[in-house]
């Protein structure tokens, strides 16, 4: 009776079959992506958590009092960006004297792109400011003066938004506790 394989062959190793393979496909799979998680989460700090959270957090109320101050002011600010020239144009309305502004436009996620300005506005309140391509994110701007006695804030979500109108508003719930 003949049979297919000689009784006297070899099996072949286990490297020649597929099935060892297969098997181990699944957990080095899985060892490859645990060290490319580690290595992502190792190379670069987490930006959004704050060294000194609770000096930060007692500093909100000195901030509140700041915007109280600009919004007793009426102070608005205007901006546009035109990417073809890098200049950045505002103006700023409610201030009496033409003493120089400090302004920061703060990326949402990396401290490393934040851009810390000064403008010195003219007579009618306009300036402008050279700076480098603005990056697309949902930037942070801050307005204040040198003494950092008033501060207008706000979002401009550049470039969705061609230009960003921030005003001076105090908040309801400061007008509740306020009695107004």
């Amino acid at each position: 009776m003949p049979s297919s394989t000689p009784m006297n062959s070899r099996p072949e190793p286990w490297y020649r079959h597929r099935w060892p393979w297969l098997l181990m496909a699944g957990p080095a799979t899985v060892v490859i992506a645990g060290a490319v998680t580690m290595w992502i989460s190792f190379s670069g700090a987490d930006a959004l958590v704050v060294d000194d959270y609770y000096r930060q957090g007692k500093a909100i109320n000195q901030d509140l009092r700041r915007d109280r101050v600009a919004a007793s002011m009426g102070l608005s600010l205007t901006l546009r960006f035109d990417a073809a020239s890098g200049i950045l144009l505002g103006q700023v309305r409610g201030i009496d004297n033409n003493a120089a502004l400090s302004l920061l436009l703060i990326h949402p996620t990396m401290p490393a792109k934040d851009l810390r300005l000064v403008a010195v506005p003219d007579d009618q309140g306009n300036f402008s400011v050279a700076l480098p391509l603005l990056e697309r994110a949902h930037w942070q701007v801050q307005l204040e003066d040198t003494a950092r006695t008033w501060r207008l804030h706000g979002t401009w979500a550049w470039p969705q938004q061609k230009h960003t109108d921030i005003q001076a508003v105090q908040s309801t719930d400061q007008n509740a506790r306020e009695g107004g």
